[in-house]
């Protein structure tokens, strides 16, 4: 995503109920931003999010959005009941690959944001975000 700014998990926090939920929220946003095999209505609401040009609750309300999310989710849907036993493995086995990737990135984005921060003595702050 190539935006100025990207927002913080803490604006996401009026949809997430927890720090967590937002990391997470914001790492899918990231996702779908970047996502080339997505449609353009997808991608352009998730960075708009992401950028804080629009507030994710109006872009959960936004019609143009919602039909691109379900016209998706039909999309999926659709693939999942066309695939055989063996394609189905597969996905499966892809899936917890890249699942374990996700898992190792959140890791890392945790250990950053919940890393204490060290006043350098210097009026600023070491280690900020």
């Amino acid at each position: 995503m190539t935006a100025d700014r990207e927002i913080q998990d803490e604006e996401l926090m009026g949809i997430a109920q927890d720090p967590e939920q937002a990391l997470r929220l914001r790492r899918s946003l990231r996702t779908i931003a970047d996502a080339t095999s997505l449609g353009p209505d997808l991608r352009e609401m998730a960075r708009a999010v992401l950028s804080g040009s629009v507030d994710i609750k109006d872009a959960f309300q936004d019609p143009r959005y919602t039909e691109a999310v379900f016209q998706r989710m039909h999309e999926i849907r659709r693939a999942a009941d066309d695939q055989t036993y063996a394609e189905r493995q597969q996905s499966k086995a892809q899936f917890e690959q890249w699942d374990a990737r996700q898992q190792a990135g959140l890791d890392r984005e945790r250990a950053v944001r919940d890393a204490p921060v060290h006043d350098s003595g210097r009026g600023g702050r070491a280690g900020q975000r």
